[in-house]
């Protein structure tokens, strides 16, 4: 599959934890560093999320804000 998205941030799944509708993953792209997504459910199950696999965040705002 191919994207034009150029914001991927590759990591791998430290935590899948599944809920009624939704499910929280959790990746690790360093050391210390975990970037969390809620998805569907169905979703986690379709595409065979579990523990352990290389996987890809891919992030899509419109704006990005800083605090200081």
């Amino acid at each position: 599959m191919e994207l034009s998205a150029r914001n991927l941030i590759p990591g791998k799944v430290k935590e899948v934890t599944v809920g009624m509708v939704n499910a929280e993953v959790t990746i690790e792209v360093a050391p210390g560093v975990e970037v969390v997504s809620v998805i569907t459910k169905s979703s986690v199950e379709r595409m065979g999320i579990k523990v352990g696999d290389e996987i890809k965040a891919m992030i899509k705002a419109t704006s990005v804000m800083l605090a200081k």
